[in-house]
């Protein structure tokens, strides 16, 4: 027994040791166990009334038309390239502006270049025709 206790107290010394992630361990296996108890319950203890209405695909109320896998315009992925030159892109602009002064003719210059790589995949979508909805 004391020599359980030696080994326990040895390996709980090394902060290297396998022996800290114990509790992490135990608190995984109660989320598995829990989440697939809370699972298996809610399928044994739930309504199984299978109504045509409810195997039906949900459409959000419109009637669907045509098949799923028709190709889709390249103008919805214009606009996802729009979205992101446009909207994720510009977070960038942040550091620059609080940290302008400190940075110097470096960083305007650098903060340059990115406008020009932002111009570049801005004048691509004008020429690939993102914009024009006539269609």
């Amino acid at each position: 027994m004391y020599l359980l206790q030696v080994q326990v107290s040895a390996v709980a010394q090394d902060p290297d040791s396998s022996y800290w992630y114990l509790p992490i361990a135990i608190q995984l296996i109660f989320a598995v166990i829990f989440v697939a108890g809370m699972m298996g319950i809610t399928h044994w203890l739930g309504p199984k009334r299978n109504t045509s209405d409810k195997l039906e695909t949900f459409t959000s109320g419109i009637k669907s038309h045509g098949d799923a896998r028709q190709p889709m315009a390249i103008k919805y992925f214009l606009v996802a390239i729009l979205f992101v030159l446009f909207d994720v892109e510009v977070i960038f602009f942040y550091p620059y502006a609080v940290n302008f002064k400190q940075l110097g003719w470096s960083g305007f210059g650098a903060v340059l270049m990115f406008i020009a790589f932002f111009l570049c995949g801005f004048i691509y979508i004008i020429k690939k025709g993102a914009l024009k909805w006539e269609d």
